[in-house]
């Protein structure tokens, strides 16, 4: 597997203060602030929030059932 382009405890970091942050900051500004790219920052985000279970994300939504 190919080494990280950023550090894990960066990674962690970054998502800790997205979700402590209200209201949610623009996620291009944060990343530029970190110096990070902020598709990266994004994928951390919806990464963290599907491994939660968190709603609205891929892994906490359920599709209503589909008539035939």
């Amino acid at each position: 597997m190919p080494p990280r382009k950023y550090p894990l405890e960066l990674r962690e970091r970054a998502v800790r203060m997205y979700r402590a942050s209200e209201p949610k900051p623009v996620i291009r500004r944060m990343a530029e602030e970190l110096g990070v790219h902020h598709e990266a920052l994004r994928g951390w985000i919806r990464q963290a929030e599907a491994d939660a279970g968190t709603p609205g994300t891929a892994k906490g939504q359920t599709a209503p059932p589909r008539r035939a």
